[in-house]
């Protein structure tokens, strides 16, 4: 879906001020999973309350990173988790930047906002000497799936 044309100033770590555009976006997704499989999500709900995302932002292993336009409005985020291996019985140990969710608002999708986010997360992880970036994705999500497979 395409939306309004917007321009992105900067993808910057999430502050306390954006939660509750944060939670607008996550209601996005969450409505997206329901419609997908409401045998598991439910129609209305939160992920994360507001009370979660603050500690979320105060973590520096789960950090957050939102992209916002000329007037400083978040347009988009991506969740990430730190993910270290250490003493495995089969895995070396290596640091792993996971990517837990990724959204970009509904009115301004189509704009390479979402690979913008996808391709700061690639270079964070490099720059914290992670050896990989991973995700997932719900197969019944296909705009994601669509997404993450034109990414490589």
């Amino acid at each position: 879906m395409k939306g309004k044309i917007i321009t992105m100033k900067e993808i910057r770590l999430a502050q306390e001020k954006d939660i509750p555009k944060i939670e607008n976006l996550l209601e996005q997704i969450l409505l997206v999973h329901h419609e997908g499989r409401p045998d598991i999500f439910k129609a209305n709900g939160k992920k994360y309350t507001a009370k979660e995302l603050t500690e979320m932002l105060n973590d520096s292993n789960k950090p957050i990173f939102v992209a916002t336009d000329e007037n400083d409005n978040v347009i988009g985020y991506i969740f990430c988790i730190f993910e270290q291996q250490t003493n495995h019985n089969i895995l070396t140990d290596i640091k792993t930047l996971f990517i837990d969710d990724l959204c970009v608002d509904e009115s301004t999708r189509g704009q390479n906002i979402g690979k913008k986010l996808y391709d700061f997360a690639l270079d964070f992880a490099k720059k914290e000497d992670c050896y990989n970036l991973t995700l997932d994705a719900w197969a019944k999500n296909t705009g994601a799936v669509r997404f993450y497979e034109r990414l490589g």
